[in-house]
């Protein structure tokens, strides 16, 4: 999928239930899609349960989680108590906060792009790769992020990726390099000096700030504050 496609209405099943569509599991949230390439494995492990613990911060952000790999849904299900121990939630039995698409037939996983095939099990079957999709409440595709299996990923990195997309998606901003939710942010180019005061800068000129460049280009405009986000 390139970005800005809509992902297919795909009907699937997981860990918890049977016979969803995924526009209807979406709704009017967003939505991560993140693949793994199989059960039971200890990168795969790790990840999981850390998303158990994060899981908090995605609602937060209204974001729901879908796991996906080929595995069975039973396989899932076992797997959970692995997932909740790693995370210290031993407690919480099977249940986590997410659930787990079962894509036996790799068709969700081939069709979106996720399978690797440098990656085989012990039967030589091709698994799903350590991807990650955002999708927006319009099912469109918005970031996507791919990892080689034995990388496992920073899902505090997918956290600052979920704050900064949502952010593009409230005001024509961009954020720099290292950027986290309150740090300033950068005018988009195509946007005027008189719009960048008066759309982003709450009509204060002293809150845009020009860095000056060898090139003598004015293209880096840093906005100070948040009254971007009041209009």
């Amino acid at each position: 999928m390139k970005l800005g496609d809509t992902v297919p209405n795909f009907t699937f099943e997981t860990d918890l239930r049977k016979n969803q569509t995924l526009h209807n599991y979406i709704g009017e949230q967003w939505l991560m899609l993140f693949s793994h390439p199989a059960d039971f494995t200890p990168v795969c492990t790790t990840e999981l349960a850390e998303l158990v613990k994060l899981a908090p911060e995605f609602r937060k952000r209204h974001v729901q989680i879908l796991a996906i790999s080929i595995d069975s849904s039973e396989t899932h299900r076992d797997w959970a108590k692995d997932i909740n121990s790693v995370a210290q939630l031993s407690n919480c039995g099977s249940h986590l906060p997410f659930e787990i698409i079962a894509d036996t037939d790799r068709s969700i996983c081939t069709e979106l792009g996720m399978i690797d095939p440098d990656e085989m099990n012990s039967e030589g079957i091709c698994l799903s790769a350590r991807a990650v999709m955002l999708f927006g409440p319009d099912k469109k595709l918005k970031s996507k992020i791919l990892y080689p299996a034995t990388f496992g990923r920073n899902f505090v990195e997918i956290l600052r990726m979920v704050d900064g997309v949502q952010l593009g998606t409230k005001a024509p901003v961009a954020t720099p390099a290292n950027w986290i939710a309150g740090d300033n942010v950068i005018a988009q180019p195509s946007l005027s000096q008189e719009r960048v005061i008066q759309e982003l800068c709450g009509g204060d000129p002293d809150k845009c700030k020009t860095v000056p460049l060898p090139s003598g280009k004015s293209y880096l405009r840093v906005i100070e504050g948040d009254a971007y986000l009041q209009n």
